[in-house]
């Protein structure tokens, strides 16, 4: 099953990942940005692209009706990401609680298809547990197979 994303655009050393968003609010530039933080982990941080600065605002809501395709988009840049770094661990979390609860809802509904190439992670009570349905998570981390 292959779901329905944006093409993207990727930096030379495979840690920002560009594509638009296209709905009726216009066309936005997103971006995914893998950092390094320590050892083999990276944070993914998400969100649109301020041209002017070259930050990432996570915090906008951008309502272009195309959330399902942006969340595959950004699902696509970190399988690509892992293909280049695949001793990566990365790790995500939302800005809000209920971003987290949508990465968390993505997470649920294409469990079954993330579990073939990655292994998840959830933070709960300040501990990471294999990532299970129906519970909720402060953040997660994702490690290929």
């Amino acid at each position: 099953m292959l779901l329905e994303r944006y093409k993207y655009s990727i930096n030379e050393n495979f840690l920002d990942y560009e594509f638009n968003s296209e709905g009726p609010k216009g066309i936005i530039k997103k971006i995914v940005r893998f950092t390094h933080i320590t050892e083999n982990v990276f944070n993914l941080a998400f969100g649109d692209l301020d041209e002017v600065t070259g930050k990432i605002s996570d915090t906008v809501v951008t309502n272009n009706s195309d959330s399902r395709k942006v969340l595959a988009t950004v699902a696509a840049t970190l399988h690509d990401f892992t293909l280049q770094y695949p001793e990566a661990i990365v790790l995500a979390k939302g800005s809000s609680y209920s971003r987290t609860r949508l990465y968390r809802m993505g997470i649920t509904n294409h469990l079954s298809l993330i579990n073939t190439d990655f292994e998840i992670f959830g933070l709960k009570a300040g501990h990471w547990e294999l990532f299970k349905v129906g519970e909720n998570y402060d953040a997660f981390l994702a490690r290929r197979k």
